[in-house]
Order: structure tokens, then sequence, then C-alpha cells
């Protein structure tokens, strides 16, 4: 079987490295290339002949869609999965026109990639360009729809338990609640993984993290709204002297989601 020869293109040395090492424990892959550069990234890709292109849109020189345009314009045969943290449907279709093959947001879900690659290399279905764009465009347009319903409703329930929006902690505690809706078994390894995983998307540090959420919490208890907190689950969790551990208050919120349908 002859494996998928991956260009990977990002402004992050170290989003790379990750990448690679990911690929590097799958035999399905090899990483032939990589180009933190947008100018140089044409040139590499098309020299060592790649299948599939991992661009991020951020780059310095040219940014991504000006690399897409170039591989269109050279009529070259890979294929683009675009990897970004930009949020919109319009950088979606953008993408799409030009001529990327699919789009998906970082961090990287890196089993989700993988899914996307297999579904570009084996698809018999043949769809035609403005079909492609659509799907994914409606696609991402859902999962963003659905991200901006779940944001809401966690921001409703750190209002009505005092938390406020200002303190790092607030960000910090969202973003854990949303990884733990998306991954309940994430919970289980909240230094491991999910402080990590945090830190990276806010380029601070596990421990950090850590502390801002523990901080946040003892803000919600310290201000006494207990009732607030035990009517948002509709069930008498807490006393006014029973503190949570931050994995105790992150998946019970989670769960909370989970159940109202996020």
């Amino acid at each position: 079987m002859n494996k998928i020869k991956i260009a990977i293109v990002d402004g992050s040395q170290d989003s790379i490295n990750k990448e690679k090492e990911y690929f590097s424990s799958n035999e399905k892959y090899e990483v032939i290339c990589e180009c933190t550069d947008g100018k140089q990234a044409v040139d590499d890709v098309r020299l060592n002949d790649a299948d599939l292109v991992l661009l991020d849109l951020v780059l310095p020189s040219k940014d991504g869609f000006e690399v897409l345009e170039d591989l269109k314009q050279k009529n070259t045969h890979q294929k683009v999965v675009v990897t970004t943290a930009l949020i919109g449907d319009g950088f979606v279709h953008k993408a799409m026109q030009i001529g990327a093959s699919d789009f998906i947001l970082k961090p990287l879900d890196m089993a989700v990639l993988d899914k996307k690659i297999d579904a570009l290399f084996k698809d018999k279905e043949v769809l035609s360009s403005q079909a492609k764009v659509d799907s994914v465009v409606n696609s991402y347009h859902k999962i963003n729809l659905n991200n901006r319903n779940l944001d809401e409703k966690i921001s409703n329930i750190f209002i009505t338990v005092g938390i406020p929006a200002h303190i790092k902690g607030y960000q910090f505690l969202r973003e854990a609640i949303k990884m733990a809706v998306d991954n309940p078994e994430i919970v289980n390894s909240i230094t491991k993984k999910l402080y990590p995983s945090i830190a990276e998307r806010f380029e601070t540090s596990a421990s950090k993290v850590e502390r801002a959420i523990r901080h946040a919490i003892e803000v919600a208890w310290n201000r006494g709204k207990i009732e607030n907190i035990n009517s948002v689950f509709g069930l008498q969790v807490y006393g006014t002297n029973e503190k949570p551990t931050n994995g105790e208050f992150i998946a019970l919120v989670a769960d909370k989601m989970i159940i109202d349908g996020c």
C-alpha cells in the first residue's frame, strides 16, 4: 500500500511538530516536507510531489489563500486541507472556492483530521465543484452554529452562578467545559490532556490554566450564590461550605449541556 505523502505548511513550528508526531505513528502517511513560509511553500510542495497539503491560512510572506491561488494556477494535483484558527463562513467559502479540498479548525483533533483524509482519498462519489463547496460550508456552518449555542448556554450558567467575564479563568473554564462536552472522558485526564490543550490554545502554561479555573470557581462560591448554583442543576448539589474541584465542576456543567442536547 502506497503511503499518502504529506506536506505541512504552517506558520507555527510547534503545530508542525505535533502533526508530524501523529503522522509518524501511522503507517498510512509519510511527511515529506514542512514549511513555515507561504512564499516557499508552493515550490516545496511541487518539488516534493506531495499528495496532500495541510495548509494554515496565517503565514508569513504569503497567506494561505495566496498559496492556494498559486497551486491552482500551476495546475498541481495535490489535495489541500486548510487548517486554521480563523472562524467564519466567509473564510471557509473563499478557501473552498479557490481550491481547498476540506477545512478543519484549530486546535486540531487529529482523529477527525484522519477521517477527513480517509474520505478525500477513498471517496468514490464525484461532486461538482459547487456541490463540494456547499457541502463543506454547510457542514462548517452547522458546527459553528452549535458552538455559538453552546457558548451562549455556558455563558448564561456563568452569569447565574457569579463567574465574572473579565477574569482569565472564565475563558479557560468555558473552553474546558466545551472540550468535556465533546469528549466526556477528558475529565479523567484533566492534568495530562485538558489543561495542556487549553494552555496551547491560549499560549500559556497548564499550571496557569489550572490556577485560573480554580480562581473562577472560588469567586462564584465566595459570592455566596449557592442557591443560584443549585438552581442551575435543579437539585441541591452543594452546601455553603462545599466547594467542587475543577474537574467536578467542569464535569457537572458539561453533563448538563449534554442532557440539554448541546
